[in-house]
């Protein structure tokens, strides 16, 4: 990239290209007004900061097309509406990931997810767009996905200019004007930015990608306290001693040294694997279905967001096949009968290899296990609709038993509670 001549920034051609972006994207129209521009030439093309701040350089404004424009400012008003320097700074944090070069592939990452289906109906693909395509990547992945898939060497060399700024990668740079510089919008400015826009998308779900439905339901769900905990519980029994632990005679135990002639396998950590059975019984409405999904996804991001490790699958009478976690959308949840949780458990201690953590989210009207499964498990439990938990499906004088005391239990959709 060569660069910036002098030269004062076109603010015609920019909000030309900012109108026709709103006009080929009318539910991001909120978002995109909202960003304020500010001219700098140390950026390559166009970057944002967490403030909602658009940093163009006037040279790229000069040589870009009014419709790539359009695309561009698309592209970077994503990065903030979907939170990817929050979402890359706690990714850093958990993984330990330091310097540039991982801040540069955590832009590469959160390119890939918007780029997947941010273009045509009327956006034109800028030049240069980075997407999952151009790393030989799956499309309909999140950033978190995306970041472990590739790591910099030569296919990503032609990618060291570029740069979405702190919005998309959550490093500061040295151009951003910071929390106290001008025109920074407050953080329940920013919310209230996120709501009408995630309002805009589920009020008219047609007109917008998948992609964006699925951040605009998240995004309009409204947080509650036993979200936290929930996933306080599962993050603690994913943790647990004995939980991703196994054996592995690749590095001998340290132990063999004492016992001549023979080779002790070392235990090694893992990342715990994990399980949710879903209660798809008559008795849980489609509401709590509903938002059963969400859980599924926001429960294992707060475990790491190793999805590959996570299996679903729908339960009432019957245990349904086991699915990997991709998206919560592609689960298909099949049942309608009787509930027995049991035959859910045994069907997840069956899958390959072994869960560390089962995770159950049901209404409590089925019987239990009588035993502790070799593993440890968390009981999201959606309130009964029926008075005194005294109804079932076939018989009205069926009081089903509490969850086993060996559970660690959430009471969802009420006041905090744990058990």
């Amino acid at each position: 990239m060569t660069p910036d001549a002098p030269g004062s920034l076109d603010l015609d051609k920019l909000f030309a290209a900012r109108l026709h972006a709103a006009r080929a994207r009318p539910y991001l129209a909120t978002a995109l007004f909202a960003l304020h521009t500010v001219e700098s030439r140390r950026v390559p093309t166009m970057a944002v900061d967490r403030y909602w701040r658009c940093y163009v350089s006037p040279a790229f404004v000069d040589r870009t097309p009014v419709e790539e424009l359009a695309g561009v400012w698309v592209h970077e008003v994503s990065h903030l509406l979907r939170d990817h320097h929050g979402r890359s700074d706690r990714v850093a944090r958990e993984r330990g990931l330091t310097g540039p070069g991982e801040r540069l592939r955590m832009n590469i990452a959160a390119d890939c997810e918007i780029n997947d289906d941010a273009f045509g109906d009327g956006l034109v693909r800028p030049e240069g767009a980075v997407g999952p395509e151009s790393l030989g990547l799956p499309q309909g992945m999140l950033m978190e996905d995306y970041l472990r898939e590739f790591r910099l060497g030569t296919h990503t060399q032609g990618l060291a200019w570029l740069d979405c700024g702190s919005g998309a990668d959550g490093q500061e740079r040295e151009w951003d004007l910071g929390p106290d510089g001008a025109h920074g919008l407050s953080e329940q400015e920013r919310d209230a930015v996120r709501f009408r826009v995630a309002q805009g998308i589920t009020a008219r779900p047609g007109d917008s990608p998948k992609g964006w439905r699925r951040w605009a339901e998240e995004a309009f769900h409204p947080p509650q306290p036993w979200r936290e905990l929930l996933g306080a519980a599962v993050r603690s029994a994913a943790s647990g001693s004995g939980a991703g632990e196994d054996y592995t005679y690749g590095w001998p135990s340290r132990r063999s040294a004492g016992v001549p002639g023979t080779v002790l396998p070392s235990l090694r950590r893992r990342p715990p694997r994990g399980c949710v059975v879903i209660d798809t019984s008559a008795s849980v409405s489609d509401t709590e279905l509903g938002s059963a999904l969400l859980e599924v996804a926001a429960i294992f991001r707060a475990v790491g967001g190793r999805r590959d490790l996570i299996t679903v699958l729908s339960c009432d009478a019957a245990a349904g096949i086991a699915h990997p976690l991709c998206r919560a959308e592609g689960i298909p949840l099949v049942g309608g009968g009787g509930t027995d949780l049991r035959a859910g458990f045994a069907r997840a201690l069956r899958t390959g290899p072994r869960p560390d953590v089962i995770v159950v989210l049901t209404d409590g009207q089925t019987p239990w296990p009588d035993s502790r499964p070799p593993c440890r498990t968390v009981v999201g439990l959606f309130p009964r609709q029926h008075a005194a938990g005294s109804w079932d499906e076939d018989d009205p004088e069926y009081v089903p038993d509490s969850p086993p005391a060996w559970a660690r239990v959430v009471d969802i959709g009420s006041a905090p509670a744990a058990r």
